[in-house]
């Protein structure tokens, strides 16, 4: 098995003038262009001083250079560290004091802004979307490095963290053999080969975007149509020139109210992929009657990249994530003991396999808590494997709701109440309730125009509810919080309906 970067230069050599990045607007990237680019960039890391194992941490738009510093980084032997764009000055503060990168790389319009984090442990530059800014000027007169440092499968390659929605942001390490092992497994499991060209409008600090997207095509040799963002109007154009769609599910839902999604408008196109998020079951036919494509849903995570996946042939289930991918092994547990639990029974998916992190960042306590004594890690989700031995998801362990002493799992109300003429999704969460510890509470998003009442939607479930699952509230709004990659931010919700009970 090789590592990213030497499975990308294994690509360069093979076919330098391919295009890797084509860039509507923009001049396309070859294969050997990039690898360019990297030598450069690698030679700029080493003149700062990154040395092996040091990080690396970037927080700047989405482009073709970012993805150049990302291979750079590990041609150097450093540790690649992408940040969510949308994190604050005061976030970014404690990354940097957690992670201590030797070099932190943002836009160059908040350049000036974060100047004063330099200091003798931190270099800051910058890098801009259109392939400027101080780090690129540093890249431009750069004599090109060729050489590369040879990392084994255990070294680490990323740091990912986490949300942090239920304490500090932890950083999941990512070790090259993780990469490397589950983009083998994704390229057999999807068929992804060098004539594939992707449609690429993901963000790049994330699993998705970067680690399943991008390095399977660099390791396929396959080719890259390039977007800053997704427009649901310009991605249907250039489908006659694509073959993939990796998205979220929103990406789908708004590609569903185009009149120009249709059979033809697909014709060149062989996969659509979805996750970060559940897709509504509802857009998953609808898509399929559309285009006659069905929707290839997977099931990841930080800590293990992909766990799951429907299969390239063979049914693509709605509401399942299929079952584990080549090398991964799966189990379902009771969330209190750890014993395995039947087929059909709701409990705690754990997974094990070369894919799994090695831990968090500089937090043994946690990382220790998070496996089992036979490496396990406790993903902290819920689901069930069916007698067709394909995964559901449930929800997550944090999510789940206990009403007067019953667990109720939200994934099951929502479903009920998704099927209801006029409604968009829902989202079940538990808020304080002063009898029953928590309250089954639905917030429901209803299609335009139509007039949905709280009574009639109880109503329509209840006699296929027990009652200690039955909401004791259904409330209305026009949309659900979501974060970047389209998950539903149920602490968002649960903190807005704190008091509905008081």
């Amino acid at each position: 098995m090789h590592t990213i970067h030497e499975s990308f230069i294994a690509s360069a050599e093979a076919r330098p003038d391919k295009v890797l990045f084509q860039r509507p607007g923009r001049q396309d990237l070859s294969y050997g262009q990039t690898r360019q680019l990297v030598e450069r960039l690698a030679a700029v890391l080493t003149g700062i001083g990154v040395q092996p194992g040091d990080r690396v941490a970037v927080q700047t738009d989405k482009s073709a250079e970012a993805v150049c510093l990302y291979l750079a980084t590990l041609q150097v032997g450093g540790v690649y560290l992408p940040l969510n764009t949308a994190y604050t000055g005061a976030e970014i503060d404690y990354f940097l004091g957690d992670a201590e990168p030797r070099l932190f790389v943002c836009t160059p319009e908040t350049l000036a802004a974060h100047q004063p984090r330099t200091g003798p442990g931190l270099r800051v530059e910058s890098l801009g979307r259109a392939g400027d800014g101080s780090l690129m000027a540093l890249a431009e007169a750069a004599t090109p490095r060729r050489d590369r440092v040879v990392r084994a499968m255990s070294d680490h390659a990323a740091i990912l963290y986490t949300s942090g929605t239920t304490g500090r942001s932890k950083g999941a390490v990512l070790t090259h053999g993780n990469l490397a092992s589950n983009t083998a497994a994704l390229i057999e499991a999807w068929h992804y080969a060098e004539t594939d060209r992707l449609i690429h409008a993901l963000p790049i600090f994330h699993t998705h975007g970067l680690f399943v997207a991008i390095n399977m095509t660099l390791v396929a040799g396959a080719s890259l149509i390039w977007l800053d963002r997704f427009d649901a109007d310009e991605i249907i154009g250039l489908m006659a020139d694509a073959t993939v769609l990796m998205g979220v599910p929103t990406f789908y839902t708004r590609l569903l109210k185009s009149d120009r999604l249709n059979p033809g408008a697909v014709a060149s196109m062989r996969l659509f992929v979805s996750g970060s998020a559940p897709l509504l079951a509802e857009d998953h036919r609808a898509f399929q009657d559309r285009t006659g494509h069905a929707i290839l849903e997977r099931y990841g995570m930080t800590e293990t990249c992909m766990i799951t996946t429907n299969p390239h042939d063979g049914a693509r289930k709605p509401g399942a994530v299929g079952m584990a991918l080549p090398g991964i092994t799966i189990r379902i547990t009771d969330r209190e003991t750890g014993a395995l639990l039947p087929d059909g029974e709701i409990g705690a998916i754990e997974v094990r396999g070369p894919n799994v992190f090695e831990g968090y960042w500089r937090m043994p306590e946690k990382t220790a808590a998070e496996f089992r004594k036979d490496g396990f890690f406790i993903t902290g989700d819920l689901g069930q494997i069916g007698d067709d031995g394909y995964l559901r998801i449930v929800g997550r362990d944090k999510d789940l709701v206990i009403s007067g002493g019953y667990n109720v799992y939200p994934k099951e109300i929502e479903g009920l109440i998704d099927d209801l003429p006029g409604v968009v999704e829902s989202a079940v969460i538990g808020v304080p309730h002063p009898d029953l510890g928590e309250g089954v509470t639905a917030i429901v998003v209803s299609q335009p125009g139509t007039a949905l009442h709280e009574d009639a939607v109880i109503a329509a479930i209840g006699d296929r509810l027990a009652r200690y699952k039955q909401p004791r509230k259904i409330l209305f709004v026009e949309e659900l919080p979501r974060n970047v990659m389209g998950k539903v931010q149920k602490a968002e919700l649960r903190r807005a309906y704190a008091d509905l009970y008081k």
